[in-house]
């Protein structure tokens, strides 16, 4: 079993073979969901893309092309790389 220290910032570092088994890199969020037996279970917070397919769609709306997006973006004060 891996074991974990919280420091006394909050802090927790995971243990390298939990952090390669959930392919955990540098800036991924987790969730943690408390269950109806006490147990606390950790997992990658990770949406699959497919999953917001369509989630904006409208019936009847031209879909927006990449020049103007960009457009509105710097239009309203924003920044592209």
């Amino acid at each position: 079993m891996a074991t974990a220290t919280l420091t006394s910032k909050g802090q927790l570092v995971i243990p390298k073979p939990i952090r390669d088994y959930l392919h955990l890199h540098q800036g991924d969020t987790l969730d943690f969901l408390v269950q109806e037996g006490g147990d606390v279970l950790m997992r990658p917070a990770i949406e699959d893309v497919r999953s917001l397919k369509g989630l904006l769609h409208k019936p009847g709306r031209k879909p927006v092309s990449l020049d103007r997006m960009r457009q509105a973006i710097r239009q309203r004060g924003g920044s592209l790389p």
